[in-house]
């Protein structure tokens, strides 16, 4: 292994967390205290309002440089705070795990050491005995019960922040949206399903601070996993989806307007038809289908690479990505 890089990185994102950082930092440092090898925080700071980036480089400052802090320039979203985190990540087994304490840093241990002794390429955690209110615990179910009806992966909690996986799995995401809770959808696309699997984890009723989610994201999730779903089948060869689509609509519509021109050709009069408009519009749309899905096929070719706007924090200066402002 190469000197100097972490054999884990754990992965935080945080938004509007300021009372829990240090005893979010205090717990993870006890829970890896004796873990063997190198490891890094990377804690992500989701464009706060309050004192979380500030808590956070003051608990840089006291506990060491394996604190890597970074923080967005306005709050983008959970998904996109684990994105910047995987990013920056260095070691060979990267964790992700929820900023408000609700999930046992002590679990990390046993969780790495499980995907190790097993081979795996991702473990999630199961939030066996959740300790959340109605509001949270209800649309996690929908969410559940639809991923696993769409996707096929059999897992009980998807929903659950705290997972572990390998960095040549993980680093093939692109995580959007509401994509965190999709991400052994994701994998299940890298890698077989077989190493993929779930261990009961502790879960703990919040202390500080507010929560973020509530049913309002049912919708929001609904359509995150109709995209997933799409990504996941037809991410290659997206022209078959459309032009399926396009073939079978188009074919209608030239039945249609086949059956007019018969009628026309023995004397019957088609001008006033409803079923003229309709075959017309039909032929149309096919053919829009079928133009999109061969746009969609060019689209695949040009993948630009993509960096989140984010501020990274040195010992002395924290720095802009992608602009000349410095701030001390």
């Amino acid at each position: 292994m190469t000197p100097n890089l972490p054999r884990l990185s754990v992965v935080v994102p945080l938004y509007k967390e300021e009372d829990n950082i240090e005893r979010l930092v205090d717990e993870l440092q006890d829970a890896l205290e004796h873990y063997p090898g190198e490891f890094e925080l990377v804690l992500v700071d989701d464009g706060s309002t309050d004192q979380t980036r500030e808590r956070l480089l003051e608990a840089r400052a006291e506990r060491g440089e394996h604190l890597v802090i970074l923080s967005h320039r306005r709050n983008l979203g959970q998904t996109q705070a684990m994105q910047t985190g995987l990013l920056a990540a260095r070691g060979e087994v990267i964790a992700f795990m929820d900023g408000d304490l609700q999930n046992d840093p002590a679990d990390l241990p046993a969780m790495v050491k499980k995907l190790e002794a097993d081979q795996l390429d991702l473990l999630c955690g199961w939030r066996k005995n959740r300790q959340d209110s109605l509001d949270r615990t209800l649309p996690s179910r929908i969410a559940n019960w639809l991923i696993g009806r769409v996707s096929g992966v059999a897992l009980h909690d998807y929903g659950c922040s705290l997972k572990v996986g390998r960095r040549e799995v993980l680093e093939g995401l692109d995580l959007r949206g509401e994509m965190h809770r999709f991400i052994p959808l994701w994998v299940a696309n890298l890698t077989h399903p077989s190493r993929i699997a779930e261990i009961p984890v502790n879960h703990r009723a919040r202390v500080a601070g507010d929560s973020k989610y509530g049913i309002s994201r049912t919708p929001r999730v609904i359509l995150d996993l109709l995209a997933a779903w799409f990504f996941l089948r037809f991410r290659e060869r997206p022209g078959h989806f459309f032009g399926v689509a396009g073939l079978i609509t188009g074919g209608l519509g030239g039945l249609a307007l086949l059956y007019l021109f018969a009628l026309k050709l023995v004397g019957f009069d088609i001008g006033n038809r409803p079923l003229l408009i309709t075959g017309v519009l039909l032929a149309l749309v096919g053919l829009q289908l079928i133009t999109t899905g061969l746009v969609a096929e060019m689209l695949t070719r040009l993948r630009p690479h993509r960096e989140p706007p984010l501020t990274q924090h040195t010992d002395a200066v924290s720095w802009a990505k992608g602009s000349d402002e410095h701030l001390r």
